[in-house]
C-alpha cells in the first residue's frame, strides 16, 4: 500500500533518527541486560557463599561439640580464606578465639580477635574483640596497645565494658586517679545493685577512691 506524503516524511524522519541513534540504543540495551545479568550472578553468588559458608561453620559447631579443637582449627581456617566477607567467618573467628585462649594458644587467638577486628562489617562483634583481644594485652602487661584498643570510637552498648577493662590497665600502671575515672564511668553505666556493678565498685574501692 502506497504511503501518503504524510506517512512517508514520518518514515523519513524514523529512518533518519535511527541512523544517527540506533546505535546508541542498542548499546544502551546491551548495557542494560548485563547489568541485570551481573545483577542475578551476584545474588547467586552471594547466596551461594552464605550456604557454604553456613555448612562449614556447622562442621565447626560440631567439631566443637565433639571437643575436637583441631578440627576447629582447621574449618575455622578454611572459612576465613574461603569466605571472609560473610558473618560465619566473624562468628568462626571469635569462637576459635575462645578455644585458643582458653587452651594456651594465645598468639593463634590473638590472631584470631585482630581479624575480627580488621574485617567485621558490623561494629558489636568488632567492638567484642577489641574487648576480649585488650584483655589478653593486659594480661600480657602491654598497656600501650591495650589502651589504644579501648581508646577506639565504641556504641554506648560497650561503653561500661571498656571504662571497666581501661581502669583494669591504668590501674596495672598505677595511674590511680585516671583508673578511678574510668570505673566511676563503667558505675554510671551499669545497673544499680548489679554484681557487675559491685564488682566495679570493689576495684574502686581497692584503689581506695571510695565512692
Amino acid at each position: 500500500m502506497a504511503l501518503d506524503l504524510e506517512e512517508q516524511e514520518q518514515v523519513d524522519e524514523l529512518k533518519a533518527w535511527w541512523n544517527r541513534y540506533g546505535n546508541l540504543v542498542l548499546l544502551g540495551f546491551t548495557a542494560f541486560l548485563l547489568a541485570v545479568a551481573g545483577m542475578q550472578g551476584w545474588r547467586y553468588y552471594q547466596t551461594k557463599q552464605s550456604a557454604e559458608s553456613a555448612a562449614m561453620f556447622e562442621t565447626m559447631q560440631n567439631a566443637l561439640a565433639a571437643n575436637d579443637l583441631k578440627r576447629v582449627r582447621d574449618v575455622t581456617g578454611a572459612i576465613l580464606d574461603q569466605f571472609p566477607g560473610t558473618a560465619y567467618a566473624v562468628n568462626a573467628a571469635l569462637i576459635s578465639a575462645r578455644v585458643n585462649f582458653e587452651t594456651g594458644d594465645v598468639k593463634s587467638a590473638k590472631a584470631q580477635l585482630q581479624w575480627v577486628v580488621d574485617h567485621a562489617k558490623q561494629d558489636a562483634p568488632q567492638q567484642m574483640a577489641r574487648l576480649r583481644l585488650a584483655g589478653i594485652l593486659l594480661d600480657e602487661k602491654s598497656y600501650v596497645e591495650a589502651l589504644k584498643l579501648l581508646d577506639a570510637p565504641h556504641d554506648d552498648a560497650f561503653a561500661g565494658l571498656v571504662a571497666d577493662l581501661k581502669g583494669d590497665v591504668l590501674a596495672a600502671q598505677g595511674k590511680i586517679p585516671e583508673a578511678s575515672t574510668a570505673y566511676k564511668m563503667a558505675l554510671s553505666k551499669s545497673k544499680p545493685n548489679s554484681a557487675y556493678h559491685n564488682l566495679v565498685q570493689v576495684k574502686l574501692d581497692a584503689l581506695g577512691a571510695g565512692k
